[in-house]
């Protein structure tokens, strides 16, 4: 699909028209933003239904693009040097960087794009956050029904300030997920936040049943577990076939661009 307001702008931007500092274009086409020194790109992860292996979405990533930034680890590097408004600075740059390399490329299609929400933004942002990114995709004519922002896990008596973002968001028409460290926390996650669809970070150490348990819980709502690579396993195929859950699997393998589809997860599974 093609987005004319968004091509306008890329126009503007390689032309040196766009009032813009802090972003480029290169001579691919791709879009570079600059913060702290550092010249960013994207890279899209694909992300995969467990049970087909067909391609659903992109998870957007962001990286170093001069040679001496390739392998800096930048947020955990950002961390420790910028202030709570510098991260969010950083963050929204990194989404609305995302967004327009996602969505210049013609076989974007109606594939999900999955952007990461800092954890630093949720005390620092104001009342109304979701509307500065709101605003950004609709001025480039962009589709927030293929957003998800992935909020950030946190403990038990942080659970408002989770509610109170992913609420702001939702009202600004983004689908959310929202991150955990294990199964074992997706009740609580369940139990008080709207979500389309949970992160989990391992699944190391879970029994089939309580795997079982919890994608059993996800199914009821309605709501989509996403998982790693690495944690797309037998026992994962299996709990979800019994219980309907619809299992994302997330790849870490990436360039530039559109990822091509790589081999399909599935029938990598039923060979093994």
């Amino acid at each position: 699909m093609s987005y004319p307001a968004l091509h306008e702008y890329l126009d503007r931007l390689a032309s040196g028209a766009s009032p813009s500092s802090s972003l480029s274009v290169d001579d691919d086409g791709e879009v570079h933003g600059r913060i702290f020194n550092c010249r960013l790109g994207s890279v899209f992860h694909p992300v995969r239904e467990l049970a087909t292996g067909e391609v659903v979405g992109y998870a957007g990533r962001v990286r170093g693009v001069a040679a001496e930034d390739v392998d800096l680890p930048l947020w955990k590097f950002l961390d420790g040097a910028a202030s709570d408004n510098e991260s969010v600075e950083l963050d929204r740059l990194c989404r609305m960087l995302h967004a327009i390399n996602f969505f210049r490329r013609p076989d974007a299609g109606q594939n999900t794009l999955y952007l990461n929400v800092h954890d630093r933004l949720l005390s620092a942002v104001s009342s109304n956050h979701g509307m500065a990114f709101r605003r950004i995709l609709d001025a480039l004519g962009l589709p927030v029904e293929q957003v998800v922002l992935q909020l950030p896990a946190v403990n038990a008596r942080q659970n408002w300030m989770l509610n109170y973002v992913a609420d702001n968001y939702r009202r600004n028409g983004f689908r959310i997920a929202v991150k955990v460290g294990s199964p074992s926390q997706l009740p609580s996650i369940l139990g008080h936040a709207s979500t389309d669809a949970v992160r989990i970070n391992t699944l190391r150490g879970v029994s089939p049943a309580d795997l079982t348990q919890s994608l059993a819980k996800a199914a009821a709502l309605n709501v989509n577990i996403l998982v790693k690579q690495a944690d797309a396993t037998g026992a994962l195929l299996h709990a979800a076939g019994r219980t309907g859950a619809c299992v994302l699997v997330q790849e870490h393998t990436g360039r530039p661009g559109l990822p091509r589809p790589s081999r399909n997860i599935a029938q990598s599974q039923r060979a093994a």
